[in-house]
């Protein structure tokens, strides 16, 4: 709350700028490190938490929206200023690596300095989210076992004319047809058990986090027809225009039943082919040819989305609930906090508080989105034939 009393002292002294981004970017953090603790990151590769924070300017006045996407690009980035969003999370760090400089040649770099010069700052989970309990892994699970399914089973991927013609054009997920926590009954799932591939390490994990760590295996009562886990899979990512599936050599796929399902969102290969033995079915968002060709003759299938198309679907589904309901909480308090100090000076006859100060704290709205922009970067073209 500190942070917060000083913004206050600055408002009422008639400050026109701050070093802090705005207090309700500083909310949407809060709200985003109690969902998913930076501490559950892989920090040995993963560059997570806040990368951008855009100084706040009083005298302009970004929305109290945040804009949720797997990868900040340029497309997302034009959405949110247009928007005029306090800040993104982008679910993939657009900073990766150092930068030795910050220039306009660099299209990232670009999106970067683009945002910051209209106040929005930028935070990336990654992989607290895919940890987490509850995060994205666990949202595979629910995906694969039946949990999240449309309740239009009857969409189907619309075949897009273009001039070509042998091919249609390309064809993504379908945003809509992704179901939301909540939208069918838990009662449907097929049941199993679910534990944690590899434990996070117990000194990283914060109380009630007790079974992050990366991947999931479900375990199923009993073998499913692969079949049934297919269409599972395409209800709840959005139902894709073609799914990638890599299967055993004179194997048929209405013949294979599944026990086990290892999953892992994005590259799962340095998750799910670690040991001597590996799930019935690996699920993730990308894995190359020969982790592939070493699976099947494993025994083994593979089902790759593309690697975002296996994370995109959890921050409809579940992230964008999740963080409406925390932020508005949070929110709300650090305003009422605020608004409280800004009396209390008052009345000890301190300088008149500023009227842009108490009017970014009197603004209860909170809005939490997801990009229309935000897609992964590979669609599916068919074959008309």
């Amino acid at each position: 709350m500190n942070s917060l009393r000083t913004a206050v002292r600055q408002f009422s002294t008639m400050a026109l700028t701050t070093t802090t981004c705005s207090p309700f970017t500083q909310a949407i953090v809060s709200s985003m490190r109690r969902l998913y603790p930076e501490a559950l990151a892989d920090k040995s590769f993963d560059n997570t938490g806040l990368l951008l924070e855009a100084p706040f300017e009083p005298t302009r006045r970004q929305k109290n929206s945040v804009l949720l996407a797997i990868d900040l690009t340029t497309a997302v980035a034009d959405e949110a200023i247009k928007r005029q969003d306090s800040a993104v999370v982008a679910y993939h760090p657009i900073i990766f690596r150092g930068l030795k400089s910050i220039t306009l040649d660099d299209t990232q770099q670009r999106s970067l300095l683009r945002l910051a010069q209209h106040g929005i700052s930028v935070y990336s989970p990654h992989t607290a989210v895919d940890t987490v309990p509850g995060g994205m892994a666990d949202w595979l699970c629910d995906v694969v076992t039946g949990s999240h399914q449309s309740s239009t089973a009857e969409l189907k991927p619309s075949i897009k004319e273009c001039s070509s013609k042998l091919y249609s054009a390309p064809t993504y997920p379908q945003p809509q047809s992704i179901p939301t926590t909540g939208s069918s009954s838990t009662s449907q799932q097929l049941p199993h058990t679910r534990s944690t591939i590899h434990p996070s390490p117990p000194a990283s994990i914060p109380e009630g986090f007790e079974s992050a760590g990366a991947g999931r295996l479900v375990t199923f009562n009993e073998a499913q027809p692969l079949t049934t886990l297919i269409d599972h899979i395409g209800r709840g990512v959005g139902l894709q225009a073609g799914i990638p599936i890599a299967i055993p050599q004179g194997r048929s796929i209405d013949d294979i039943r599944i026990r086990t399902v290892g999953m892992c969102p994005g590259s799962g290969s340095g998750v799910l082919l670690r040991g001597s033995d590996i799930p019935d079915l690996l699920f993730t968002g990308e894995m190359s040819h020969h982790e592939a060709l070493a699976a099947t003759e494993r025994g083994s299938v593979v089902i790759s989305l593309s690697h975002s198309n296996s994370e995109r679907g959890y921050i409809r589904a579940v992230m964008q609930r999740k963080l409406q309901d925390e932020l508005s909480q949070c929110w709300e308090s650090d305003r009422q906090a605020a608004l409280q100090a800004i009396k209390d000076t008052a009345k000890q006859g301190g300088a008149t508080p500023s009227a842009v100060g108490e009017e970014v704290y009197e603004d209860a709205s909170v809005e939490v989105s997801v990009s229309d922009a935000d897609r992964d970067p590979y669609g599916i073209m068919i074959w008309r034939s």
